[in-house]
């Protein structure tokens, strides 16, 4: 337990620096924003940016937070038991350790500056220095600016990607993210073009220049070749490490036939990326999740006990006592295991992949509609009509369905079923859905006064509705994937939907759908019904065509 609160610590510290330096980096790329405007604006922004940041207490917090990222950053490198990773983690530890080495200079320089000889360097020969001078330190600095903020922006939105409310608000700070350092680049640009046509009165030299420039070089090539030096100490000690472990590796057999020796520390999962072997991690090795579970089919030895984290996860899911968590189970005896999310037909799925939603259980609303005697109906018309009458139909459900704010979710065969509150406003999830089946059935009526005089044919709609937890993710195969639902609302729905045919109505609802929904159910029938896989029946409300256009 004191190691896994130890290592969540240490995360969280991990986050609040960059934070930190995010934020030293929103502010300066504001001010090269302000440029847009004129030099003069720029700094002025740049005295607000000395009084927030060049004070004692900021500087120790913001030089606190730079050297606290960069330690735990070196650590994560030290303590993954294999580099073999996937290309995004890669590049985001290359931009990591390569951001130092383009920001030195420039940071030295400005702060000691101010530190050792009291010389404030001011906007203007800030843009003179690299725009004019060296144009080519200038695009350097830049290029460094916007890697800074891209690593920073990934780090915020692997941090809230998965929190409910993050949809909510990504479209807003993507539009910051873009467009902040457009803005500061622009700035910049304008402010060297014109400081090129109206170049500025020359300033004297200060008296301590050439004392200035040496100690910055001095500091930045002492700092570099510390920073240097720390990054080689961790790797060697990553070959020690790895050198003392082979001694002491172990082997997996998988049960598939694949056979993978890793050293000791690695987990089963490091050992299939090390071995090329096939193993999902929706949530990328952190235990956040159950999807690297594999069953333990034999093993030469005692295997370790799960920790807190792997014991908690296990009993949600209900595990069988033979199921470890395989970015968790770090084995010292030769096991064989099979992977319980793996197969051959999962091929397509990086070891270590991502989907873009993982599976989460949601409140939500499930709606299911169906045509009434469709089979009699397909019997006596041209499969061509058939074909036209389907797509009429449909287009009335899907229009309906987006209309009230919910989310087609398939077709099948004459039905249809529609999502409502996955946009995490639950509170309203059902009077959306009943709201889409009042439209559903008035746009019909209009459809079946044409079909009536084209046909000869009118379209009877039947509708279920369900409210409750569902699991809610990306499913399927190749370009099958799509959002869906699955569990026992949607089963439930489903049933409605054949209840509302059983009882010659118009719409069959919950009772957790109206008292969600807010409406009165004093006027309306109920019954009770059996719900298979559950032992009591189910209330449930009947609604008539008529009835239910007073949801809209």
């Amino acid at each position: 337990m004191v190691k896994i609160v130890s290592e969540t610590s240490l995360r969280r510290a991990r986050l609040l620096s960059g934070l930190i330096m995010l934020a030293f980096v929103f502010t300066h790329l504001s001010n090269h924003a302000l440029a847009l405007i004129s030099l003069q604006t720029a700094e002025e922004g740049r005295a607000w940016f000395t009084l927030v940041w060049l004070n004692p207490l900021s500087s120790v917090l913001l030089y606190g937070a730079v050297v606290t990222h960069i330690t735990l950053v070196l650590r994560s490198i030290y303590v993954r038991r294999t580099l073999k990773m996937p290309v995004r983690e890669a590049l985001q530890i290359i931009i990591g350790l390569l951001i130092p080495y383009l920001i030195i200079d420039h940071a030295s320089s400005i702060r000691l500056s101010r530190m050792l000889y009291g010389i404030d360097i001011g906007y203007e020969t800030v843009i003179n220095n690299y725009w004019i001078r060296n144009p080519v330190l200038g695009l350097r600095h830049s290029i460094a600016l916007v890697l800074v903020w891209a690593h920073g922006c990934l780090g915020i939105f692997f941090w809230l990607r998965y929190r409910d409310w993050y949809r909510r608000i990504s479209p807003y700070l993507l539009t910051i993210a873009v467009l902040l350092p457009i803005l500061a680049l622009l700035g910049f640009s304008d402010a060297g073009r014109a400081m090129e046509y109206d170049p500025p009165p020359p300033r004297p030299v200060h008296a301590n220049q050439n004392d200035l420039e040496a100690v910055v070089q001095m500091f930045t090539t002492t700092l570099k070749a510390v920073f240097g030096g720390a990054i080689l100490l961790i790797f060697l000690l990553r070959g020690v490490r790895s050198w003392r472990q082979r001694s002491s590796a172990y082997s997996v057999r998988y049960d598939h036939g694949a056979l993978v020796r890793a050293p000791a520390g690695l987990s089963i999962l490091e050992a299939s990326r090390l071995g090329d072997v096939s193993h999902f991690s929706a949530c990328g090795g952190k235990g956040r999740c159950s999807t690297c579970r594999v069953r333990i089919v034999s093993t030469d030895g005692p295997l370790p006990e799960p920790s807190t984290m792997e014991k908690a996860t296990l009993q949600r899911i209900h595990a069988d006592s033979d199921v470890r968590l395989g970015c968790q189970l770090r084995p010292k005896h030769n096991l064989s295991v099979a992977l319980l999310l793996a197969s051959k037909q999962q091929s397509d799925i990086p070891a270590s992949g991502e989907p873009i939603r993982p599976g989460r259980e949601q409140e939500i609303a499930v709606l299911f509609c169906d045509l009434r005697n469709f089979t009699a109906l397909s019997e006596a018309r041209l499969p061509y009509d058939m074909v036209f009458l389907l797509n009429r139909y449909f287009t009335v459900v899907g229009q309906a369905v987006e209309q009230a704010g919910g989310r087609l979710d398939k077709f099948i065969g004459d039905g249809a079923m529609a999502l409502f509150g996955l946009d995490d406003n639950s509170s309203n999830a059902s009077r959306d859905a009943m709201k889409a089946a009042a439209l559903i059935l008035r746009n019909m009526e209009t459809l079946n006064e044409e079909l009536e005089r084209q046909f000869s044919v009118r379209l009877r709609i039947v509708v279920g509705i369900h409210t409750g937890p569902s699991i809610v993710g990306v499913m399927g195969y190749g370009a099958a994937k799509t959002l869906t639902a699955i569990g026992d609302t949607v089963n439930v729905a489903s049933r409605l939907e054949s209840a509302a045919k059983e009882f010659e109505t118009a719409v069959v609802v919950s009772e957790h759908v109206l008292a969600q929904s807010g409406y009165d159910a004093t006027s309306l029938q109920s019954r009770t019904i059996a719900i298979r896989g559950k032992s009591s029946d189910m209330k449930v409300f009947l609604i008539s065509e008529t009835a239910s256009q007073r949801f809209l």
